[in-house]
């Protein structure tokens, strides 16, 4: 069972104030943005204030900001299944199914 330290709106207003440090760093206005990226400005200033936004925008945003890269990176790699814990864990096996012969009630011989 993994463990998250942080909750959703934690990783949301995270998300959002580096989008805005990136953006002013780049020296752009929430307007400039907005018009450059074919966000609007209010979503722009909900995204920022509140973490808020639709991934289209998101997207969006993140290629005028040249960090569109980064989303390539998601959800691609499947993690293996987690070793055994015990011995025991290793040596339980599941059931192997049989095929049923012959037909209902017959003695097979046993």
């Amino acid at each position: 069972m993994t463990v998250y330290l942080k909750t959703v709106q934690e990783v949301q207003t995270e998300i959002a104030g580096r989008f805005k440090a990136r953006r002013i760093a780049m020296n752009l206005t929430q307007r400039e943005l907005a018009a450059r990226s074919s966000v609007t400005w209010s979503s722009l200033k909900r995204f920022e204030r509140e973490g808020l936004i639709a991934l289209h925008s998101l997207l969006n945003l993140a290629l005028v900001l040249d960090c569109l890269d980064d989303f390539d990176k998601l959800a691609v790699e499947i993690r293996p299944i987690p070793a055994a814990q015990s011995l025991d864990a290793l040596l339980a096996k599941p059931a192997l199914r049989r095929r049923a012969t012959g037909s209902k009630g017959r003695s097979h011989g046993l």
